[in-house]
């Protein structure tokens, strides 16, 4: 309860007063938001530790900033391909005030309705139960400084995919993007 509280607190209040004068701000996102990632096709590299391990597993990697906004609304894959994503969450706020996840949802899945179920979803990271059928992949949440990641197989079926944080209002703030297989 005190959760969405303070979080409605801080959503509301002005940037300035979220970040003292004697400290920077947050750097931005190393990619935009909108950018547009395609499938590689490059061979992974058997020259790092663990890599034979990962060969054919494609790395997808995702920023989260306290803006609310992935670093990449558009992620390309073929059928079938095996894909690790990795969300980076920078900011500075507390954990508690502010963290993202990347779920993936089915395509016929409605993101809105994912997203509204999702609030009151707390105590299961905000994935909510009754949900959990729409659910292709997701990651744990990830605080300022923290880097979770999931690997899955890419849907075989051709089409787009929702994918979004959960975390409450950052899917009405923009925090989502789409996954098309083709």
């Amino acid at each position: 309860m005190y959760q969405h509280v303070i979080l409605s607190l801080l959503l509301a209040a002005p940037a300035a007063a979220q970040t003292p004068a004697t400290q920077k701000p947050a750097a931005p996102a190393t990619k935009p938001a909108g950018a547009t990632q395609k499938p590689s096709t490059e061979k992974p590299s058997t020259d790092k530790p663990g890599a034979a391990a990962a060969k054919g597993v494609r790395t997808v990697e995702l920023v989260g900033t306290e803006d609310m906004k992935f670093s990449l609304t558009t992620i390309t894959a073929k059928p079938g391909e095996q894909l690790r994503v990795r969300l980076v969450a920078k900011g500075s706020m507390p954990k508690i005030a502010m963290a993202h996840n990347f779920v993936l949802l089915q395509k016929k899945a409605s993101p809105v309705d994912f997203a509204t179920a999702a609030m009151q979803a707390r105590a299961t990271d905000f994935i909510p139960a009754e949900k959990k059928a729409d659910v292709v992949a997701h990651t744990a949440l990830a605080g300022a400084g923290e880097t979770v990641e999931i690997t899955f197989k890419v849907p075989a079926s051709a089409g787009d995919y929702p994918y979004l944080c959960t975390f409450p209002g950052h899917f009405q703030a923009g925090m989502r993007g789409t996954l098309t297989v083709k």
